[in-house]
């Protein structure tokens, strides 16, 4: 399987990826409620006590980077497919 089939067969699963990623979201989230799973004594902020914060706080980053990104490409990177051929 090379990389445009596998692209492909990913796209065409996209409602379950979001699924699947969703619940490491919340299993993550559950996880970091656990105290004895995670040590929050050391914590620098009172944000960082809020059981799922760090999950959160990466997952909003993570969709930040994708449009800021977007927006860069929509702005002048991107270019048409035959800009070079001009």
């Amino acid at each position: 399987m090379n990389l445009v089939q596998m692209l492909e067969a990913l796209n065409q699963r996209w409602k379950l990826l979001v699924r699947l990623f969703l619940l490491v979201l919340a299993l993550l989230v559950v996880i970091d409620a656990i105290p004895a799973l995670v040590d929050k004594e050391k914590a620098h902020t009172a944000m960082e006590l809020l059981p799922g914060f760090w999950s959160v706080y990466g997952f909003i980053s993570c969709v930040l980077i994708v449009y800021v990104s977007k927006w860069f490409g929509d702005i002048g990177i991107m270019r048409r497919e035959d800009f070079y051929d001009d």
